[in-house]
């Protein structure tokens, strides 16, 4: 099952569900996050299964009715697409293939682990880089990109982890990798393509920077946590 959230993205939803390769994807959901465009028109006249928020929520207020709906399918897989074009739906068949080999619950797409990031912006570079590698002495773990949107997820993942309780913004996506290494889950990656477009969601440097401090903060939660000393909320049923 493919999972679209989307936000303000009548220019780019079409070319990216048609880039979907429909021969090995089962399932495809568009979760609009109140768009103030024609998204949620365009979704449904291209007869995409649509399910459109009544006020903004965020990106991680998005993920919970994606993954909420794909709890209530078959699907043995859950891969997150962004509607605004910057990850390549022709990369969705590396996500299967890993899963397939590796029984990964959560698969990442990596612009890092080949040479996908040459259009990133320096400061984001940077700054990715220096939290991935936060992120990997501190959880044990060996990736190449923490903050990737780009993402594969086992219905394991879901039905184990805590998810409901991450944030409803950018952080939740940091927080399902604490979540997946907590709970003895295996993470893989895939190399990806990102293209930064005009338009597109990515935080800017002040969002970056304050993404930036939460993933800080989440780290330190998840110390405190291993050590006893604070239970992190989202580590917790």
């Amino acid at each position: 099952m493919v999972v679209v959230p989307a936000y303000n993205a009548e220019v780019t939803l079409e070319k990216v569900y048609k880039k979907i390769p429909k021969d090995i994807v089962q399932q495809i959901l568009v979760v609009d996050d109140y768009s103030k465009d024609s998204t949620v028109k365009i979704s449904r006249e291209l007869k995409i299964l649509t399910i459109a928020h009544k006020k903004n929520l965020g990106l991680g207020g998005s993920l919970k009715t994606c993954f909420s709906e794909a709890i209530k399918s078959d699907a043995d897989l859950i891969i997150v697409l962004h509607a605004d074009g910057q990850y390549d739906p022709l990369d969705i068949p590396k996500f299967i293939e890993v899963h397939r080999k590796t029984k990964a619950d959560m698969v990442l797409g990596s612009r890092f682990k080949e040479s996908g990031y040459k259009q990133t912006p320096l400061y984001k570079m940077i700054s990715i880089r220096f939290i991935t590698l936060l992120f990997n002495l501190i959880l044990g773990i060996n990736i190449t990109e923490a903050n990737t949107g780009y993402r594969a997820y086992s219905r394991k993942f879901l039905e184990l982890t805590p998810w409901k309780k991450n944030g409803d913004g950018y952080i939740f996506d940091p927080q399902c990798i604490i979540q997946a290494k907590y709970f003895g889950l295996d993470i893989e990656e895939v190399p990806v393509f990102k293209e930064y477009k005009e338009g597109a969601l990515s935080p800017n440097f002040t969002k970056s920077l304050y993404h930036g401090i939460e993933n800080l903060v989440l780290l330190l939660a998840y110390i405190l946590q291993k050590l006893k000393i604070k239970k992190a909320h989202f580590l917790n049923f």
